[in-house]
C-alpha cells in the first residue's frame, strides 16, 4: 500500500504527543513540518522507485521490486526500470538490499549485513548521536533536525506495526500488518481520522513532502560516507563512502517518483458516493478480501484501530523523551512563540 499515508499520520501523532509533554523536539517539528514529514517517509523508504516502465506510454509504474507483467495503463508490455549511474544499471532490488537496512537501522538489513543491526534499546543513542552531528557537521539550521526527527518516527512506527518491538496492540482482519489489512488502515487513516477528525489537507501535505530538498544528514545517519562525528565514534562499523553517489541519485529519484505516486495514491483512496453509501476503489476492496468501505469501518472500530495509533504516538514520544535526556543541549532550541503577543502588548502598547 501507499506507506506515505501511515507514516505521515504516525509522524503527526508523535509530534502531538511530544508537544503534550512540552518536548523541544516538538517545536522543531512544528516549525519545519514539511521537512519533518518528508523525513518521516522519504527519509527512510529510499526504495521509493518505479518497478517497470509501460512500453506504450513510457510511464513509470509500480513500486520497487514489485513484479508487474503487464501495464495496468494499457495492458501492453513493460520493461524493467533501472537507475543508470556512470554506465551501470542498478535495479530496484539492488537499491533495496543496499539501503533499506541502513535507513531502518533496527531491521531490514540484507543477510550479509545482519551484524550491523542496531538493537531496539540502543536506538535512542543512535538517534541522539545523529542529531548532535546535524548542526556540527553540516549547518546550524533546524530544518535537517526536523527531517531527522521525522526519520525517527518512521523507524519507530515500522518497528511497532511490523512487530519488531512491543508497544502496539492491533489485530485487524488477519493480523497487524498484512497485504489484506493495509488498504483498511490507509482508508480509515486517510478519511475518518485524517480528514474528519484531524482536518488534514492531504493533497497539500503530500505535495510539500516531495518539494523538500535532499538533506546531507540522511547519508550520515545511514552510514553512507566517511565515519565521523558522534555517530561515527559510537557506531564504528558499516560505513561505506563508496555508495554515497548512488544514494544521492536514489534520493533524487525518490522525490521525482513520489510526486507521480502522490496523484495515484490520492485518486485510489478517493471515495465514491452512491445510493448505498460511500464506496472505495474496487482494487482496494479486493485486496481487503472483498470488504466494502462500511465493513472496513466496522472492522477498524472493533479492532480499536484508534487506540493502536494512540499507542504508536505515545511510543514515539517516549523515544523522543529519551533522546532529549541523552542530548540535553537540544532544550536550547529557539522558542518561536515566546514572548507571547500578550506579553509583548503589556510592554509595547503603552
Amino acid at each position: 500500500m501507499s506507506g506515505i499515508i501511515g507514516h505521515t499520520m504516525y509522524a503527526l501523532l508523535g509530534a502531538r504527543a511530544a508537544s503534550q509533554r512540552n518536548l523541544p523536539v516538538a517545536r522543531i517539528a512544528q516549525r519545519h513540518l514539511s521537512s519533518y514529514l518528508c523525513g518521516a517517509y522519504l527519509g527512510a523508504d529510499v526504495g521509493t522507485v518505479p518497478s517497470v516502465i509501460c512500453q506504450d506510454t513510457g510511464t513509470p509504474i509500480g513500486y520497487g521490486s514489485e513484479r508487474i507483467l503487464k501495464s495496468p495503463l494499457t495492458g501492453g508490455t513493460v520493461k524493467p526500470w533501472r537507475l543508470e549511474l556512470d554506465g551501470q544499471f542498478i535495479t530496484p532490488r539492488q537499491i533495496h538490499d543496499s539501503f533499506y537496512g541502513r535507513s531502518h537501522i533496527a531491521f531490514g538489513w540484507a543477510a550479509k549485513d545482519k551484524a550491523l543491526v542496531v538493537a531496539w534499546e540502543k536506538l535512542p543513542q543512535y538517534f541522539a548521536s545523529a542529531l548532535r552531528d546535524a548542526q556540527k557537521l553540516y549547518d546550524p539550521g533546524e530544518r535537517q533536525l526536523a527531517y531527522a526527527l521525522g526519520w525517527m518516527t518512521h523507524v519507530i512506527g515500522d518497528g511497532l506495526i511490523k512487530s519488531v518491538a512491543p508497544g502496539m496492540d492491533l489485530h485487524l482482519l488477519d493480523g497487524k500488518y498484512t497485504p489484506a489489512n493495509r488498504p483498511i488502515q490507509d482508508l480509515v487513516t486517510f478519511h475518518e481520522i485524517g480528514i474528519e477528525e484531524l482536518k488534514l489537507n492531504w493533497p497539500s501535505l503530500l505535495s510539500d513532502v516531495v518539494d523538500c530538498p535532499i538533506e546531507p544528514l540522511q547519508a550520515h545517519y545511514m552510514r553512507v560516507g566517511q565515519a565521523q562525528g558522534h555517530l561515527g565514534n559510537k557506531f564504528k562499523a558499516g560505513w561505506e563512502p563508496q555508495r554515497l553517489t548512488l544514494l544521492l541519485e536514489v534520493m533524487a529519484e525518490n522525490r521525482r517518483y513520489q510526486r507521480i505516486r502522490n496523484g495515484r495514491i490520492l485518486k485510489q483512496l478517493a471515495l465514491e458516493k452512491t445510493d448505498k453509501g460511500f464506496q472505495c476503489d474496487k482494487i482496494l476492496s479486493e485486496r481487503a478480501k472483498g470488504l466494502k468501505y462500511s465493513e472496513m469501518l466496522e472492522l477498524a472500530e472493533k479492532a480499536n484501530f484508534r487506540h493502536a495509533l494512540w499507542q504508536l504516538g505515545e511510543a514515539i514520544a517516549d523515544i523522543f523523551s529519551e533522546v532529549v535526556r541523552l542530548m540535553p543541549e537540544i532544550n536550547e532550541v529557539w522558542q518561536g512563540d515566546k514572548p507571547t503577543w500578550k506579553e509583548i502588548g503589556s510592554k509595547w502598547r503603552k
